[in-house]
């Protein structure tokens, strides 16, 4: 057998585990969601039952829970879009001794981990009157995701050509106008990953609202699964399966309707020629 072929089988078997690392957990939970007496054993179940997810579809385990999510994450993502892209306009486009530093900064931030700040956070909740509310959660969870989707926005918004710009100022344009209907059409589909990878780390996203929500009717869908973790270390492992699954539908089904848009590019067509 030649070298360059053991080399390539070498890498094909490495694949093929890794690849099994990720598909034995997500095989397990298609498996444990229909059986009754699930435990954490993959295997077929004898008797296929649709009762785990009966036992979840409820108001108080899966609807409200999933509401306040769609609420909560929907919209810290849409404050944390339309303000990347009002910071990463000037970083983008105007050019000073501070944008390097700044930018730096803001990539320095984005390594901070959350459970740094999250008690001086809690303090100054506490003084504002904003802990166990929405809308300031949604703000603090929006605030946390603004630095890296900055640095996003800014380099998706460099390949937008200035000409096209320039053309709009001699039309009397204003900026807010060049911005709103010419550079962020032209870039949908930066701003399609932006919102993609927002929502789905805030959808994901335990610690912040576990922090910041006491009433367990305010609670998203990602603190609420830790109830199926019972005392003693009994785990219903059935339903938690089916409720994995729902809980990762809403984001499946963001990327299915949007993802037409990651593959359009820049759909400058011929407006920078002549």
């Amino acid at each position: 057998m030649k070298r360059a072929t053991r080399v390539r089988l070498a890498s094909d078997a490495a694949l093929f585990v890794v690849a099994g690392a990720f598909l034995l957990p997500l095989l397990w939970l298609v498996l444990s969601s229909l059986d009754a007496d699930a435990d954490l054993r993959v295997r077929l179940p004898s008797s296929p039952t649709t009762e785990n997810f009966s036992a979840v579809l409820t108001d108080e385990i899966t609807f409200t829970p999933m509401l306040n999510s769609l609420l909560l994450c929907g919209s810290a993502t849409l404050l944390t879009v339309a303000c990347a892209a009002l910071a990463a306009y000037p970083l983008s486009r105007y050019r000073s001794r501070f944008s390097r530093p700044y930018l730096l900064t803001i990539l320095f931030t984005t390594c901070l981990p959350i459970t740094a700040i999250m008690v001086p956070v809690y303090g100054l909740f506490v003084q504002v009157n904003l802990v166990d509310t929405m809308y300031g959660t949604a703000l603090f969870l929006a605030t946390s995701q603004l630095p890296f989707s900055i640095w996003l926005m800014k380099n998706f918004m460099d390949g937008v050509p200035t000409v096209l710009e320039e053309a709009a100022w001699t039309d009397g344009a204003s900026m807010i106008q060049t911005l709103t209907r010419i550079v962020l059409p032209l870039m949908g589909p930066g701003m399609t990953v932006v919102m993609i990878y927002t929502f789905i780390q805030l959808w994901g996203n335990f610690f912040v609202p576990f922090m910041l929500l006491l009433s367990p009717d305010q609670l998203p869908a990602s603190v609420s699964i830790f109830t199926f973790f019972g005392n003693y270390g009994s785990v219903i492992y059935g339903q938690l399966a089916a409720f994995s699954i729902l809980y990762s539908t809403p984001v499946l089904l963001l990327y299915i309707l949007i993802s037409r848009r990651l593959g359009g590019g820049f759909a400058l067509g011929g407006a920078v020629k002549g």
